[in-house]
């Protein structure tokens, strides 16, 4: 509780920062809301397997020949689940979370690729299981989602960190629907970011061993404290970017800071991986501000 209140108080901090820097800055937030759709695509389908990089991400959004074969349901999850990023961050300041903009969401991401199941909930004995975890029947499903949103909503005392960990965890110990859920589970924590006045956050693919520890933790003991670690984490990240972009910093990747510092870079990839430095990961590659003053 100690340390979600920690980095919760160092949120805040950024979050303070960003909105002073952010004035007259609109043109910039969006361009960096753009370039950041593919990450969110692909991180958010390999987490569910999907095979494509973010390299072809990113060239089927831009509309380009690929070099090798994708199959249709990839290229539809891709851009479904673009249109989907886009389309919470003008939605979540007009509208509050609920269980039709649920629904809609949903429709957008599973349309052409499962219409039989897209926009709605499991119904009858479309029973799912993810790995030895089954979950809840299908008649329980709407009831448990307005008490998970009654939940969310009578939880606004708590910090963000655990409000989102909370109810991202229930969302996918319900598991709503057939197909999707791990996808629309990670638009719902931006879409409430967003809402709230927060940064959106990129739950990272190479973070998903972690990220399945955090569903285990909570199945078994009720708990949320990984998930908290990992959505403190990705918030900063989010912050340390936005900053690095809009006080016009120089941007350089941490390996070339190591050298200019003569700091080692094994050292400052661990500092980064714990966010106590204010670096953040972009398309693979740990950077910073080159002037970012560090104390050892």
């Amino acid at each position: 509780m100690a340390k979600t209140l920690n980095v919760f108080n160092k949120i805040n901090s950024l979050r303070e920062r960003y909105y002073k820097v952010a004035t007259g800055k609109d043109a910039l937030i969006k361009l960096i809301a753009e370039t950041e759709v593919a990450e969110q695509v692909y991180n958010s389908n390999a987490i569910e397997n999907s095979t494509l990089t973010l390299e072809e991400t990113e060239k089927i959004l831009l509309q380009i020949d690929l070099d090798r074969f994708i199959t249709e349901r990839e290229i539809f999850e891709a851009k479904n689940l673009a249109r989907v990023v886009s389309y919470i961050d003008r939605k979540a300041k007009e509208q509050e979370i609920s269980l039709e903009v649920i629904l809609l969401l949903h429709k957008m991401l599973i349309s052409n690729i499962r219409d039989d199941v897209a926009g709605r909930f499991r119904k009858d004995d479309e029973f799912v299981r993810v790995g030895s975890y089954i979950a809840p029947n299908p008649k329980e499903v709407i009831d448990l989602l307005k008490r998970m949103l009654a939940e969310y909503n009578a939880m606004s005392h708590e910090n963000i960190i655990k409000r989102i960990a909370k109810i991202h965890l229930s969302f996918e110990h319900i598991h709503p629907f057939c197909d999707g859920n791990g996808r629309i589970g990670r638009v719902i924590n931006n879409y409430l970011l967003i809402r709230e006045g927060f940064v959106p956050i990129n739950i990272k693919f190479i973070d998903r061993a972690k990220y399945y520890d955090a569903f285990r933790e909570f199945d078994g003991k009720g708990e949320t404290i990984i998930m908290e670690d990992i959505v403190g984490k990705a918030l900063t990240n989010s912050y340390h970017k936005r900053l690095a972009y809009l006080e016009g910093k120089k941007i350089i990747t941490l390996a070339e800071y190591g050298k200019i510092n003569k700091l080692s870079h094994s050292n400052l990839i661990n500092k980064a991986n714990r966010q106590t430095i204010e670096a953040f990961l972009e398309k693979g590659v740990w950077k910073i501000a080159e002037d970012f003053v560090y104390n050892k």
